[in-house]
C-alpha cells in the first residue's frame, strides 16, 4: 500500500478510535459495562468497514481510474446500508446495550468521514506527473515553417 494511502487510513482511523474510546467511556458511565461493550463493538465495526472500503477504493483508483467516482458512490452507499443492517440486526440483543451501539456507530461513522475528508484535503497528491529530469526530451515532430 503506498504511503499516501496508509497516511489517509491512519488519519481517519486514529480519530475514529479516539471517538470510540470517548463513546465507550460515556456509554460505560451511562449504561454500565454493556454500554461500553456496545460502543467498543460499534467502533470496531466502523473501523473495519470503512478501512476495508478505503483500501478497495484506493485499489480501484489505481487500476480502474475511470470507475473511481462511481465506485466511491456505490461503496459509501453499500457501507451505510450495511451499517443500518448491523443496527437492525442488533436492535434486540442482550449481549450489549443496543442504544449505545447505535449512537456510537453513527458518531464514529461521521468522525471517520470527516477525518477522511480532512486527510484527503491536506494530502499533497500530484494529479499531474512531473517530467523526469533524466528522461528523454520529447522531439519536435511538427513542421518547421
Amino acid at each position: 500500500m503506498p504511503s499516501n494511502d496508509v497516511r489517509t487510513l491512519l488519519h481517519a482511523a486514529v480519530p475514529t478510535a479516539v471517538a470510540g474510546a470517548v463513546a465507550a467511556a460515556i456509554s460505560g458511565g451511562v449504561a454500565g459495562g454493556k454500554g461500553a461493550l456496545g460502543a467498543v463493538v460499534a467502533t470496531i465495526v466502523v473501523i473495519l468497514f470503512m478501512g476495508i472500503g478505503l483500501v478497495v477504493l484506493q485499489r480501484t483508483a489505481k487500476s480502474l481510474p475511470h470507475l473511481f467516482q462511481a465506485m466511491g458512490l456505490m461503496l459509501y452507499t453499500a457501507q451505510l446500508l450495511l451499517l443500518f443492517i448491523f443496527v437492525a440486526a442488533f436492535k434486540n440483543t442482550t449481549l450489549f446495550n443496543p442504544k449505545a451501539f447505535a449512537i456510537t456507530l453513527v458518531a464514529t461513522t461521521l468522525v471517520w468521514i470527516g477525518a477522511q475528508a480532512r486527510a484527503h484535503m491536506k494530502a499533497k497528491i500530484l494529479y499531474v506527473e512531473p517530467e523526469s529530469e533524466q528522461g528523454d526530451k520529447p522531439k519536435n515532430t511538427g513542421s518547421k515553417t
